[in-house]
């Protein structure tokens, strides 16, 4: 030992830190950019683009050129749309699914 340190193994600690964060729950934070990612990139297979984000529901607005397609969000069921501002959810495994069954079709291939 130099000076009283031990040695010190940069990557048996990442790895032990890798494997405790692993075990942790994801934060809100983490679960919006993570649903926020899945939405990005479902809006451009559609061609769409959404409003401002509720990040406390996950909750917008979907748009194509202009004019409301309908409503977009994600809870404990899943990722769920509805055409208009009040009405049945519908309920799906990913926002590209959700966002189909609005009956908006594909603007670019998938």
């Amino acid at each position: 030992m130099e000076g009283g340190r031990l040695p010190f193994d940069r990557d048996w600690f990442a790895t032990r830190v890798a494997e405790v964060k692993a075990t942790l729950p994801e934060t809100p934070r983490e679960r919006n950019e993570r649903l926020s990612d899945e939405l990005e990139k479902a809006c451009t297979v559609f061609g769409l683009y959404h409003g401002e984000i509720d990040w406390l529901s996950f909750s917008t607005k979907l748009y194509r050129d202009g004019h409301l397609v309908g409503f977009v969000g994600c809870n404990q069921q899943g990722w769920y749309a509805r055409p208009r501002q009040y009405g049945v959810n519908r309920v799906a495994g990913s926002a590209k699914d959700v966002i189909g069954q609005l009956g908006v079709r594909a603007a670019v291939a998938a």
